[in-house]
């Protein structure tokens, strides 16, 4: 199982989400490959009435293992149903690495 599907299974299983995106960013570093930075976009009822650290909070107390072993950076967009509607259903994009 590849660490993006890993980190899938769990957010799946926590956090139940609406949308779900996982994109390996990894390419955009100067590694250039492998599988280190990833940005997520975790649409969750579970962050209703949660501050934006407290919703980062329990995502990387979720992927404690991940972000021991193999991930380098975590790009974070969480936001309740409502929220994302507001946005019109779309997140920034993370920045190329210089």
């Amino acid at each position: 199982m590849s660490l993006a599907e890993q980190i899938e299974n769990k957010i799946n299983a926590e956090f139940s989400p609406s949308f779900l995106q996982i994109e390996n960013e990894s390419h955009k570093h100067r590694s250039g490959s492998g599988s280190s930075h990833f940005r997520l976009v975790i649409v969750s009822e579970k962050f209703i009435d949660l501050r934006l650290i407290a919703r980062h909070r329990l995502v990387n107390n979720l992927l404690t293992e991940e972000l021991a072993a193999d991930v380098h950076a975590l790009a974070l967009h969480t936001f309740t149903a409502e929220e994302w509607q507001l946005r019109g259903e779309q997140a920034t994009q993370s920045p190329r690495c210089s």
